[in-house]
């Protein structure tokens, strides 16, 4: 059975971590990926400190087991949901869209195992001397925000860069990504897309059916313009976006406003003209809706085939 230092250190069964995923990750989803033997991931996105607490006790009843919260640092309540997963005893925080120094020594202090996502080498080491568990790398494959290098580009300059452990995130939807993030020298993997379609994620129908239809083309990324590009499904919404986006006569703040909201419309309500249906460049491998317990099983057991196997290349 695979079993890295990031298995020992979160308390988890499988080198797995699911992304928290805004409008997507919530305590259904989370304590099911906990339950299998990964560790699940509340998205706190732009939600208030209440709906949060929620959403973290729900979780509770629902699995013993370790989750997460993941602190969208660019919140406008990050603030208060910084201070809700100290007050609710959260053993695990992952951070993206921004740097989590100022609220490290505190959830440090609370016994909190913090894990930045990370698209530099810089910011990985600038975490590193803050006192991060751990660092999540993650290549512009991966949905939702993305930084410019690539998976394959990036863990491995992290891994030379830093001395705790690295996680792997970005175009991982199966054990033959987990096996090669291992090889890149990370100790686990953070995927996202693959539990888009899991039995108890709570999105729309019209959404996982746009994941399970995508192929390996069917992704774009938009956002470049405004400094925080997204990788989403190809569809009227994203074109669209992706035309204004060009168009010099489009001020930056009208652009904005035209992505508010977007991706509530497509996890929530399932609007195939006016969602905007983030997902991971490994759409195309995800192709049949399952548990999410069958998912970290079949990966984590996959990459370990590949990896007793990898000795047929060696002469």
């Amino acid at each position: 059975m695979l079993n890295t230092s990031l298995c020992e250190i979160l308390g988890i069964e499988y080198p797995i971590i699911q992304g928290g995923m805004a409008w997507v990750a919530d305590a259904s989803l989370a304590a099911a990926v906990s339950n299998g033997g990964g560790l699940g991931v509340i998205a706190a996105m732009n939600t208030d400190a209440e709906s949060l607490i929620k959403e973290i006790r729900k979780a509770k009843e629902l699995t013993c087991r370790p989750f997460g919260v993941n602190i969208m640092l660019m919140s406008p309540y990050v603030d208060e949901v910084a201070q809700v997963v100290i007050d609710e005893r959260v053993p695990v925080v992952t951070t993206g869209a921004g740097n989590p120094s100022r609220y490290m020594k505190a959830w440090l202090q609370a016994g909190i195992l913090v894990l930045p996502v990370v698209a530099s080498t810089g910011l990985a080491r600038l975490m590193e001397r803050a006192g991060a568990t751990a660092v999540i790398a993650e290549g512009c494959e991966s949905g939702g925000h993305i930084g410019e290098l690539t998976t394959m580009a990036l863990v491995p300059q992290v891994c030379d860069a830093v001395s705790i452990p690295v996680i792997a995130a970005g175009g991982i939807a199966d054990g033959r990504g987990l096996a090669a993030a291992l090889m890149l020298g990370a100790a686990g993997v953070q995927s996202g897309t693959c539990f888009l379609v899991a039995e108890e994620c709570t999105i729309h129908r019209n959404y996982k059916q746009k994941v399970l239809a995508a192929k390996d083309i069917d992704t774009i990324a938009t956002g470049r313009r405004l400094g925080h590009p997204v990788r989403s499904l190809k569809t009227p919404f994203s074109r669209a976006f992706s035309a204004k986006e060009s168009d010099p006569n489009v001020t930056n703040e009208e652009l904005e406003a035209i992505g508010v909201g977007a991706l509530r419309l497509a996890a929530r309500e399932g609007d195939l003209q006016n969602g905007c249906f983030m997902a991971g460049q490994v759409a195309g491998l995800v192709r049949r809706e399952r548990p999410a317990a069958e998912i970290l099983r079949d990966m984590a057991g996959e990459a370990e085939a590949l990896l007793k196997g990898a000795g047929q290349w060696i002469m």
